[in-house]
Protein backbone atom coordinates (compact mmCIF):
# COMPACT_ATOMS: atom_id res chain seq x y z
CA UNK A 1 0.00 0.00 0.00
CA UNK A 2 1.30 3.29 -0.96
CA UNK A 3 0.48 5.65 1.83
CA UNK A 4 0.61 9.66 0.63
CA UNK A 5 0.34 12.03 3.58
CA UNK A 6 -1.36 15.95 3.21
CA UNK A 7 1.55 17.71 5.15
CA UNK A 8 -0.25 20.93 6.85
CA UNK A 9 -1.49 19.99 10.22
CA UNK A 10 -0.64 16.12 9.84
CA UNK A 11 2.79 16.46 10.15
CA UNK A 12 3.54 20.18 10.43
CA UNK A 13 1.68 22.57 12.29
CA UNK A 14 0.12 25.84 10.56
CA UNK A 15 -1.84 28.52 12.03
CA UNK A 16 -1.69 32.43 10.72
CA UNK A 17 -2.56 32.86 14.09
CA UNK A 18 0.83 32.18 15.75
CA UNK A 19 2.05 35.34 14.05
CA UNK A 20 -0.67 37.27 14.26
CA UNK A 21 -1.42 37.10 18.35
CA UNK A 22 1.97 39.16 18.40
CA UNK A 23 0.61 41.86 16.03
CA UNK A 24 -3.52 42.52 17.64
CA UNK A 25 -3.54 43.38 20.84
CA UNK A 26 -7.40 42.10 20.20
CA UNK A 27 -8.25 38.78 19.66
CA UNK A 28 -11.60 40.00 18.02
CA UNK A 29 -9.75 42.33 15.51
CA UNK A 30 -7.50 39.36 14.82
CA UNK A 31 -10.14 36.97 13.72
CA UNK A 32 -12.15 39.89 11.58
CA UNK A 33 -8.96 40.47 9.99
CA UNK A 34 -8.05 36.78 9.25
CA UNK A 35 -11.65 36.02 8.38
CA UNK A 36 -12.65 39.17 5.91
CA UNK A 37 -8.65 40.83 4.43
CA UNK A 38 -6.06 37.98 4.53
CA UNK A 39 -9.01 34.66 5.16
CA UNK A 40 -8.66 30.97 3.98
CA UNK A 41 -9.84 31.85 0.04
CA UNK A 42 -7.19 34.32 -0.10
CA UNK A 43 -4.25 32.23 0.78
CA UNK A 44 -5.94 28.99 -1.24
CA UNK A 45 -4.97 31.48 -4.30
CA UNK A 46 -1.49 31.41 -3.29
CA UNK A 47 -1.63 27.82 -2.53
CA UNK A 48 -2.80 27.54 -6.28
CA UNK A 49 0.42 29.31 -7.75
CA UNK A 50 -0.42 33.24 -7.54
CA UNK A 51 2.77 34.90 -7.10
CA UNK A 52 3.14 36.64 -3.51
CA UNK A 53 3.48 40.34 -4.55
CA UNK A 54 0.25 39.72 -6.44
CA UNK A 55 -1.64 38.63 -3.77
CA UNK A 56 -0.67 41.19 -0.82
CA UNK A 57 -1.54 43.89 -3.89
CA UNK A 58 -4.89 42.00 -4.19
CA UNK A 59 -5.16 42.44 -0.71
CA UNK A 60 -4.22 46.02 0.02
CA UNK A 61 -6.25 47.23 -2.65
CA UNK A 62 -9.20 45.74 -0.84
CA UNK A 63 -8.55 46.84 2.86
CA UNK A 64 -5.33 49.54 2.34
CA UNK A 65 -5.51 50.86 6.20
CA UNK A 66 -3.99 47.05 6.78
CA UNK A 67 -0.99 47.18 4.43
CA UNK A 68 1.23 46.79 6.88
CA UNK A 69 -0.42 43.63 8.27
CA UNK A 70 -0.82 42.59 5.24
CA UNK A 71 2.36 42.68 4.38
CA UNK A 72 3.52 40.54 7.01
CA UNK A 73 1.57 37.83 6.08
CA UNK A 74 4.92 37.22 3.67
CA UNK A 75 7.15 39.38 5.58
CA UNK A 76 7.21 36.74 8.84
CA UNK A 77 5.50 33.45 7.29
CA UNK A 78 7.40 31.46 9.03
CA UNK A 79 6.29 32.48 12.47
CA UNK A 80 2.60 30.53 11.44
CA UNK A 81 4.36 27.33 11.11
CA UNK A 82 5.64 26.72 14.73
CA UNK A 83 7.00 23.28 14.23
CA UNK A 84 6.22 19.26 13.77
CA UNK A 85 3.01 17.33 15.09
CA UNK A 86 5.59 14.74 16.67
CA UNK A 87 3.20 11.88 17.04
CA UNK A 88 2.29 12.02 13.20
CA UNK A 89 6.55 12.11 12.56
CA UNK A 90 6.90 9.10 14.82
CA UNK A 91 4.50 7.17 12.93
CA UNK A 92 5.87 8.41 9.27
CA UNK A 93 9.58 7.38 10.47
CA UNK A 94 7.90 3.75 11.68
CA UNK A 95 5.73 3.39 8.09
CA UNK A 96 9.80 4.30 6.59
CA UNK A 97 11.70 1.76 8.55
CA UNK A 98 9.01 -0.91 7.84
CA UNK A 99 9.38 -0.10 3.79
CA UNK A 100 6.16 1.64 2.78
CA UNK A 101 6.02 3.54 0.03
CA UNK A 102 5.64 6.87 1.22
CA UNK A 103 4.57 10.25 -0.70
CA UNK A 104 2.61 13.38 0.01
CA UNK A 105 -0.05 15.52 -1.67
CA UNK A 106 -0.03 19.71 -0.14
CA UNK A 107 -1.87 22.13 -0.51
CA UNK A 108 1.09 24.96 0.03
CA UNK A 109 2.62 27.53 -1.97
CA UNK A 110 6.09 26.45 -3.72
CA UNK A 111 7.89 29.57 -2.54
CA UNK A 112 6.78 29.07 1.28
CA UNK A 113 6.96 25.35 1.15
CA UNK A 114 10.67 25.57 -0.05
CA UNK A 115 11.66 27.53 2.95
CA UNK A 116 9.25 25.58 5.04
CA UNK A 117 11.15 22.04 3.24
CA UNK A 118 14.93 23.68 4.93
CA UNK A 119 13.50 23.08 8.71
CA UNK A 120 12.17 19.82 8.43
CA UNK A 121 14.03 16.66 7.80
CA UNK A 122 11.49 14.64 7.84
CA UNK A 123 10.20 15.39 4.38
CA UNK A 124 12.98 13.32 2.67
CA UNK A 125 11.22 10.60 4.04
CA UNK A 126 9.13 10.94 0.24
CA UNK A 127 9.97 9.33 -3.00
CA UNK A 128 7.73 12.42 -4.30
CA UNK A 129 5.48 15.03 -3.00
CA UNK A 130 3.18 16.98 -5.11
CA UNK A 131 2.95 20.60 -4.45
CA UNK A 132 0.28 22.67 -4.99
CA UNK A 133 2.01 25.86 -6.00
CA UNK A 134 4.27 24.09 -8.40
CA UNK A 135 1.51 22.64 -10.50
CA UNK A 136 -1.34 24.72 -10.18
CA UNK A 137 -4.03 21.96 -8.82
CA UNK A 138 -5.03 22.17 -5.60
CA UNK A 139 -6.85 19.70 -3.65
CA UNK A 140 -9.42 18.46 -3.45
CA UNK A 141 -9.25 18.40 -7.57
CA UNK A 142 -9.26 15.02 -8.78
CA UNK A 143 -6.31 16.06 -11.15
CA UNK A 144 -3.64 16.40 -7.94
CA UNK A 145 -4.62 13.00 -7.22
CA UNK A 146 -3.84 11.77 -10.60
CA UNK A 147 -0.94 13.88 -11.22
CA UNK A 148 1.11 11.92 -8.05
CA UNK A 149 -0.68 8.50 -10.21
CA UNK A 150 0.85 9.14 -13.48
CA UNK A 151 4.24 10.85 -12.12
CA UNK A 152 4.98 7.88 -10.17
CA UNK A 153 3.15 4.65 -12.22
CA UNK A 154 1.03 4.28 -8.73
CA UNK A 155 -2.46 2.00 -8.98
CA UNK A 156 -5.20 4.50 -6.91
CA UNK A 157 -6.70 1.51 -5.38
CA UNK A 158 -3.33 0.84 -4.28
CA UNK A 159 -2.94 4.33 -2.22
CA UNK A 160 -4.20 5.31 1.29
CA UNK A 161 -4.53 9.36 1.31
CA UNK A 162 -4.37 10.84 5.06
CA UNK A 163 -5.77 14.34 5.27
CA UNK A 164 -7.54 16.26 7.93
CA UNK A 165 -9.78 18.08 5.68
CA UNK A 166 -12.70 15.76 5.05
CA UNK A 167 -13.25 17.51 1.99
CA UNK A 168 -10.35 16.53 0.54
CA UNK A 169 -10.38 13.22 1.37
CA UNK A 170 -13.64 13.00 -0.37
CA UNK A 171 -11.70 14.22 -3.61
CA UNK A 172 -9.50 11.54 -2.83
CA UNK A 173 -12.11 8.63 -2.68
CA UNK A 174 -13.69 10.22 -5.50
CA UNK A 175 -10.32 9.88 -7.78
CA UNK A 176 -10.53 6.50 -6.37
CA UNK A 177 -8.07 6.14 -3.31
CA UNK A 178 -8.87 4.46 -0.18
CA UNK A 179 -8.57 7.15 2.45
CA UNK A 180 -8.40 8.33 5.88
CA UNK A 181 -9.37 11.81 7.55
CA UNK A 182 -6.77 12.57 10.16
CA UNK A 183 -7.91 14.54 13.61
CA UNK A 184 -4.63 13.07 16.16
CA UNK A 185 -1.62 10.93 15.99
CA UNK A 186 -3.52 8.76 17.84
CA UNK A 187 -6.05 8.20 16.09
CA UNK A 188 -3.85 7.25 12.66
CA UNK A 189 -1.90 4.91 14.38
CA UNK A 190 -5.19 2.82 15.57
CA UNK A 191 -6.27 3.57 11.73
CA UNK A 192 -2.78 2.40 10.21
CA UNK A 193 -2.94 -0.65 12.72
CA UNK A 194 -6.18 -1.94 11.72
CA UNK A 195 -4.94 -2.06 7.94
CA UNK A 196 -1.98 -4.01 9.04
CA UNK A 197 0.49 -1.20 8.12
CA UNK A 198 1.70 -0.34 11.47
Amino acid sequence: MNVVFDLGMVLIEWDPRHLYRKVFDDPAKMEWFLSEVCHGNWNLEQDRGRSWPDAIAEAVARHPAHAHEIALYRERWMEMVPGAIEGSVAILDELHARGAPLYAITNWNGETFRETRARFSFLDRFRDIVVSGDEGLIKPDRAIFDLLCTRNGLDPAQCLFIDDSLKNVKGAEAAGWQACHFTTPEMLRRELESRRLL
